[in-house]
């Protein structure tokens, strides 16, 4: 799992790996190069940070490169708003500023595509769910868009059977927004009404409880399917 500083975490997709028995560990390539074994996961997850994925740092160009060899090698990918825009570019697509900076809590809106998507069938109506980020992408060449917003159309896409990027953040917990709105008091401040961590928790972890669990089971698949083969 790629994470963009020490004090980032899994949120609810730590509690799904959990509750699906899945290990996991983090590869902090800000801070050093990845050790030879990550080569060897099964599936990787790419979280957000308030680095762009068009910045000219080393560890960027280390993770885009490693997302094309895992997309290569067919595992399972996973991005989560810096993720998905870092995936979106693995995969030859542009990233560039929204024309809002989206921050807070908002609907989103799933399309008839996720009605036959393995993570996000019979999910209905507009939920909201937590936004922070200034960026966005083109979808990737044979992507399919499931998700958007009134304040960012491409919200959520999947490419082949395994790879998802989520532009959202379904993986928040009230803890890590009460965090983010400290270390970014100037962008917190910006939103009217405040914002309140608790507003949509609750029916947001739900959410997040069934589409993290769809994909650890995505994950175990691969992995019963590989280990049948292999």
């Amino acid at each position: 799992m790629f994470r963009h500083s020490s004090s980032d975490g899994l949120g609810l997709i730590g509690d799904a790996l959990d509750a699906n028995a899945i290990p996991y560990e983090y590869a902090d390539l800000y801070a050093a190069p990845a050790n030879s074994s990550l080569n060897e996961a099964d599936a990787l997850i790419i979280m957000g940070g308030s680095m762009s994925a068009n910045d000219a740092l080393p560890f960027i160009g280390r993770e885009i490169q490693h997302i094309r060899n895992a997309i290569e090698c067919d595992k399972a990918v996973l991005g989560v708003c810096l993720g998905a825009q870092l995936i979106a570019k693995a995969l030859g697509a542009r990233v560039y500023a929204n024309r809002v900076k989206e921050v807070g809590w908002a609907p989103v809106t799933f399309h008839d595509a996720s009605l036959r998507d393995p993570l996000f069938t019979a999910i209905t109506g507009d939920p909201i769910i937590f936004h922070w980020h200034g960026e966005t992408f083109d979808l990737p060449p044979g992507a399919e868009l499931l998700a958007s917003s009134a304040g960012c159309k491409n919200q959520a896409f999947r490419v082949g059977d395994r790879i998802y990027g989520l532009q959202f953040h379904l993986e928040v917990t009230p803890g890590m927004i009460v965090e983010w709105c400290r270390e970014d008091e100037a962008c917190a401040a910006a939103v009217h009404p405040p914002i309140d961590p608790h507003a949509h928790a609750a029916c947001a972890r739900k959410l997040a409880e069934t589409i993290f669990g769809r994909w650890c089971r995505l994950v175990k698949g691969q992995i019963s399917a590989c280990g049948a083969s292999c």
